[in-house]
């Protein structure tokens, strides 16, 4: 997997920035992993039909976003099988 993401020219970076920090937002992760995952699959997909990111970058970032989920619930399950 790819993890440097392009930004197409005359693009908005900063949109991209705000979902890589999305992504490295915890809080609201364990929180509400569900919902935390379908904005984080939502930014991806606006950033692609906006054409900030290309087809490649959408790929690896629904893939981010998958792994944020996963890891969300692992964390969950390990945290209840301490206890």
């Amino acid at each position: 997997m790819k993890t440097i993401i392009t930004v197409a020219s005359g693009s908005q970076p900063k949109d991209l920035a705000h979902w890589r920090a999305m992504l490295a937002d915890r809080s609201a992760l364990f929180a509400r992993p569900g919902a935390h995952h379908k904005a984080l699959l939502t930014g991806a997909r606006t950033l692609y039909t906006n054409k900030v990111i290309d087809s490649d970058d959408l790929c690896d970032l629904l893939e981010l976003a998958d792994g944020a989920l996963a890891f969300a619930v692992e964390s969950m399950l390990d945290i209840n099988s301490d206890e």
